[in-house]
């Protein structure tokens, strides 16, 4: 697997929930993304979250599409998200961070990125977000 580090820089906007909204513990959010590093774009995506009344204990799912240039190749790809802190840890307490997995949608890659597989890290450090996309990419044709 190949790797592409660097930093992204997110905007989370509150929407309303479809169906019954009448509880506050769950929520929607429209994403809008931007790539730094060895992966430039921008990501758009839909979040849905869920709170606990335990400060700091939540999770998300949401589904995001990137369009972006990985080793020079242009294309877009779809991310799936899924994530869960527990009073503000993780959900394996040992760990000490929140359990995040973020994997590229098989047979998802268009164009130059057409055969993406992989896996996004996320690290956050003082309120900033970094990435690191363990990747492989078929050569092209």
């Amino acid at each position: 697997m190949k790797h592409a580090k660097g930093d992204f820089e997110v905007k989370a906007t509150p929407q309303p929930l479809s169906g019954p909204a009448d509880d506050a513990l769950l929520g929607r959010l429209a994403l809008v993304k931007t790539f730094k590093g060895e992966l430039t774009g921008t990501g758009n995506g839909q979040m849905l979250t869920a709170g606990t009344a335990v400060e700091g204990s939540m999770a998300y799912v949401a589904m995001e599409r990137v369009t972006a240039t990985l080793e020079g190749r242009h294309g877009s790809f779809v991310l799936v998200h899924r994530g869960v802190m527990t009073k503000g840890g993780s959900e394996s307490p040992a760990s000490g961070a929140p359990d995040f997995l973020v994997t590229v949608l098989p047979d998802s890659g268009t164009e130059g990125l057409a055969g993406l597989t992989g896996r996004l890290n996320i690290q956050m450090e003082g309120g900033k977000h970094s990435y690191d996309l363990e990747y492989s990419l078929p050569p092209l044709p």
